[in-house]
């Protein structure tokens, strides 16, 4: 028999430094003005060398199981949906150490800034197949990492942070309706590469020796794959999910550019009061960007118990989702 589920606690964190945008013009020839009439950003949160994902990360899942009623002890499984690990053989089990949830189950899950989306559905399979209770789902990743400071069209957009929910297992399924999709044709237009060269380790047996190389994107094929796919997905998700846009109480789409949340509003007739936008403050996050605006929403007041909210996140792959859900239990 499925079980339903529940999103019952939120929590999120963000590295304590501020790089505004009159400073990024110190760096590359940029201006304020260009970036936020294009971007809508303007700052973002930067990691020191100090810092970690697995801080960041540990540090919102405790708010997250704190705000959701129950301990670390409670917890199943740990998702944690970053394409930015600590360790290239992911960062979820230093994190289940970190808090201590000595039952659960860790692991990465890799869909750049559709993370948080893949994640949400992923979660929701274990809890109603009645496989697991209780998961704690985080987003994140430190994205100033693998930025290049020197390339203006990608290092104005990207910050770092982590969110995170927790899901429980409920008598009523508050995940409504979701939608997944993958275009790997579409591959080229945004990438964190790795790029290596062939090192002999004797007469024909040769390795690749190198690193991932920064971003690369072209905004302009981005831009026009988001504003048309992110509303189709959306429509489908509310198909599924039975409802109609004007049952919808608030819409937060990943926080990639504001030029972006604002075509995706206008062509679902959303109206501005209704979308949820942190990224003039944060950037991009990646697959932090949904969770870390959702708890901002919830500690502000504005999210209640049972707003229907429709999600929807996009990016590297190139991959794209939505779920439509309802806070609270």
């Amino acid at each position: 028999m499925l079980k339903g589920i529940a999103i019952t606690g939120s929590g999120s964190a963000v590295p304590a430094t501020t790089l505004d945008n009159q400073l990024l013009t110190q760096l590359v020839e940029t201006s304020d003005e260009w970036i936020t009439t294009r971007t809508g950003i303007s700052q973002r949160r930067i990691s020191l060398p100090t810092e970690s994902l697995s801080i960041l990360a540990t540090t919102a899942g405790k708010q997250a199981i704190a705000a959701a009623g129950i301990t670390a002890a409670d917890i199943d499984l740990i998702l944690l949906a970053t394409s930015t690990p600590d360790d290239l053989f992911g960062s979820a089990c230093r994190i289940q150490a970190e808090l201590g949830a000595t039952k659960a189950v860790a692991f990465d899950l890799t869909a750049a800034c559709s993370g948080f989306v893949f994640g949400l559905v992923t979660a929701a399979q274990y809890i109603r197949t009645g496989v697991y209770q209780n998961v704690l789902l985080i987003g994140g990743d430190i994205l100033s990492r693998w930025v290049d400071w020197q390339d203006r069209r990608t290092c104005i957009l990207f910050g770092d942070g982590a969110g995170a929910v927790v899901l429980q297992s409920n008598e009523s399924d508050r995940l409504l309706g979701f939608s997944l999709k993958s275009d790997g044709t579409q591959n080229h237009y945004l990438n964190l590469p790795y790029h290596g060269s062939a090192q002999e380790l004797s007469p024909g047996i040769n390795v690749t020796k190198g690193t991932y190389h920064p971003i690369t994107m072209n905004g302009k094929e981005v831009y026009r794959f988001a504003v048309q796919k992110v509303p189709e997905v959306i429509d489908k998700a509310l198909f599924q999910a039975n409802i109609t846009i004007d049952q919808i109480d608030w819409l937060i789409l990943h926080q990639a550019n504001q030029r972006i949340l604002n075509a995706v509003a206008e062509r679902l007739n959303i109206p501005e009061h209704k979308v949820i936008s942190n990224v003039a403050n944060y950037g991009n996050t990646s697959a932090a960007s949904i969770p870390l605006a959702l708890n901002e929403a919830v500690q502000q007041g504005k999210i209640k118990p049972h707003d229907i909210i429709a999600t929807s996140g996009f990016g590297a792959g190139l991959t794209w989702g939505a779920a439509i859900f309802q806070w609270g239990r």
